[in-house]
């Protein structure tokens, strides 16, 4: 089997890249090796590697910028998956792919389900429910939405936050805006388990979208209040403890993209199709931070 992985420097690929090769032959790309702004490359590089699987763990996740640098936005997180699903297509294979609690708008009052009305609010929320859309002309494919995506590796909130309450002396976090913390070795757990299905069972036939996230939810200010809890309990020397860190709402924060107020997303459908449990954000928070401060 040869598994093609887009993105392995991400946070997500990071630890995939570490896990997949139980299942087979990992072709593992960064945009060094393989820039997703150029079709053709992209083309040519599946004509010749011939996978059995696609996994898109890249994209273009930088959300304020996405603003001023739009087609490029477009180019990896909608023209890119439009290329993967019509190769994915022609060599009839499974494929694989990341998107983002942002396609939805956060008006929703309660969890939000894989079939909801998508109506994303920024330019990197556009082209990623484009790159979905795109991703479903192909009838084999698996479209994972995560939300507050953090680990060890990579950028991320917590360990923005980590860095910030030993440099700061107070810090304001948005509190008006839910969602549920996920961590990158869960949804390479998850993703392992669907591609271990996908390549294996050959009478698969529950492609679709899933929502994936950590159990619990949280908003952002008690997201950063539980990190500073946590890392001085593990004896991290901070300038700023929780009661420094104050709460404000999302109209004092200005941003050049729109936030959704609900990132909540119903795990249910995952967890009764693939038969998982789903750990708590407080757990993998707490995993993450021993590694990172010791």
């Amino acid at each position: 089997m040869k598994i093609l992985l887009l993105g392995k420097n991400g946070q997500i690929g990071f630890e995939l890249n570490k896990r997949l090769g139980a299942l087979g032959e990992v072709i593992a790309t960064d945009r060094t090796q393989l820039d997703l702004s150029k079709s053709d490359e992209l083309t040519d590089f599946i004509d010749r590697m011939k996978p059995n699987l696609i996994i898109n763990a890249a994209a273009y996740t930088a959300v304020d910028q996405a603003e001023s640098q739009p087609s490029l936005a477009r180019q990896i997180n909608a023209i890119a998956p439009q290329i993967l699903a019509k190769k994915a297509t022609e060599f009839d294979i499974p494929l694989i792919h990341f998107s983002t609690d942002y396609v939805f708008d956060g008006l929703k009052d309660g969890d939000y389900l894989e079939d909801d009305l998508p109506n994303p609010q920024s330019t990197y929320a556009k082209t990623k429910w484009e790159g979905e859309e795109a991703i479903r002309l192909h009838k084999k494919h698996i479209i994972l939405r995560a939300s507050w995506v953090f680990g060890v590796h990579g950028h991320n909130f917590l360990k923005t936050i980590l860095r910030l309450i030993q440099e700061k002396d107070t810090l304001s976090i948005v509190s008006d805006q839910w969602g549920s913390p996920t961590s990158s070795s869960m949804l390479r757990d998850v993703t392992f388990h669907i591609a271990d299905l996908v390549l294996n069972q050959k009478a698969f036939k529950d492609y679709g979208t899933y929502h994936v996230r950590c159990d619990g939810e949280t908003n952002w200010h008690h997201y950063a209040s539980f990190i500073a809890e946590e890392a001085i309990r593990l004896g991290l020397k901070v300038r700023c403890d929780p009661l420094h860190i104050h709460a404000i709402p999302t109209s004092q924060y200005a941003t050049a993209a729109k936030r959704p107020l609900n990132s909540r997303l119903s795990t249910h459908k995952l967890k009764k199709v693939f038969m998982l449990e789903l750990p708590l954000w407080q757990d993998e928070v707490k995993q993450v931070l021993k590694t990172l401060v010791h």
